[in-house]
C-alpha cells in the first residue's frame, strides 16, 4: 500500500493536483501555512527537539507536472523547541527545512482503471502515490524535518555546559571551579594528620609525666 494513501482532503497538508491535469511542464505555486501534526507528538526528534504540534508551519510550494507524476519541491519553516544537550535548559531554533519528492500517477491497466499495487513489493510500499488528484505531504515534512534539525541541539555554540562535580550551570557562574585534590596524594595527607595527631598525643603524656614528678 503507498505511504498516502486514503488521503482526505480536508487534511491541510494534502493538496489537490487536478488543476495541473497531466500536461507536462505545468506548474502550481502555493504557499500555505498549517498546524504541525499531532501525529507521533513533536514534528521532529522524540525528546530531543522537534517542532510541538499545533505549532504555525510555513511552506512554499512548487507543483511540476511530470511524465511520471508531479514533482513537488518546497520549504517548510517553522520554530522548534527541545534542550540544550549540554546545559540542559530549554531552547528555541528557528527551522527551515527543504524538501523535493516525486509523487507518481498510479498504474493503470490497458483500460485505464487503477490497478491494485502486487503485494509484497518493497518498491511500491517506499512509493509516494497521488491518489484521486490528491497527494499528501504529512511524510515528505516528517522526514525533511528530521534531516534539517541537529541531532544535539545547544543553547548557544560555546555552551560550557554543567558542573560535572555540582552540576551548576557554568554560563551562570563562570569562574566556578572546586579544588583539584588528587586521590594518591588524599592518601598520603590522612596518613600525615594521623602521625601529626599520635605525635601530639606523645607530648601530652610526657608533659603528664613531668607535672607528676614535679608534684613529688
Amino acid at each position: 500500500m503507498a505511504l498516502n494513501a486514503r488521503l482526505d482532503h480536508r487534511d491541510p497538508l494534502v493538496f489537490d493536483t487536478h488543476e495541473l491535469g497531466r500536461r507536462p511542464g505545468a506548474l502550481l505555486r502555493l504557499t500555505r501555512t498549517v498546524d504541525a501534526p499531532a501525529k507521533d507528538a513533536a514534528l521532529g526528534l522524540p525528546g530531543v527537539i522537534g517542532v510541538p504540534a499545533g505549532a504555525p508551519v510555513e511552506l512554499e510550494l512548487r507543483l511540476e507536472s511530470v511524465m511520471e507524476g508531479v514533482l513537488v519541491t518546497g520549504t517548510a519553516r517553522a520554530t522548534a523547541e527541545g534542550e540544550c544537550v549540554r546545559c540542559l535548559e530549554p531552547l528555541e531554533l528557528e527551522l527551515e527545512a527543504d524538501f523535493q519528492e516525486m509523487f507518481s500517477y498510479p498504474e493503470t491497466d490497458e483500460r485505464g482503471r487503477v490497478t491494485a499495487p502486487d503485494a509484497g513489493d518493497e518498491d511500491d510500499e517506499d512509493r509516494l502515490s497521488i491518489e484521486d488528484g490528491l497527494i499528501g505531504l504529512e511524510p515528505v515534512l516528517r522526514d525533511a524535518v528530521v534531516l534539517a534539525l541537529p541531532m544535539q541541539p545547544v543553547c548557544q555554540d560555546d555552551c560550557p555546559g554543567l558542573c560535572s562535580e555540582c552540576g551548576v550551570r557554568l554560563a551562570d557562574d563562570p569562574d566556578h571551579h572546586h579544588a583539584a585534590v588528587d586521590i594518591r596524594w588524599a592518601a598520603l595527607q590522612g596518613l600525615a594528620e594521623s602521625v601529626q595527631d599520635g605525635e601530639k598525643d606523645d607530648m601530652s603524656g610526657a608533659d603528664a609525666g613531668v607535672d607528676e614528678k614535679q608534684e613529688k
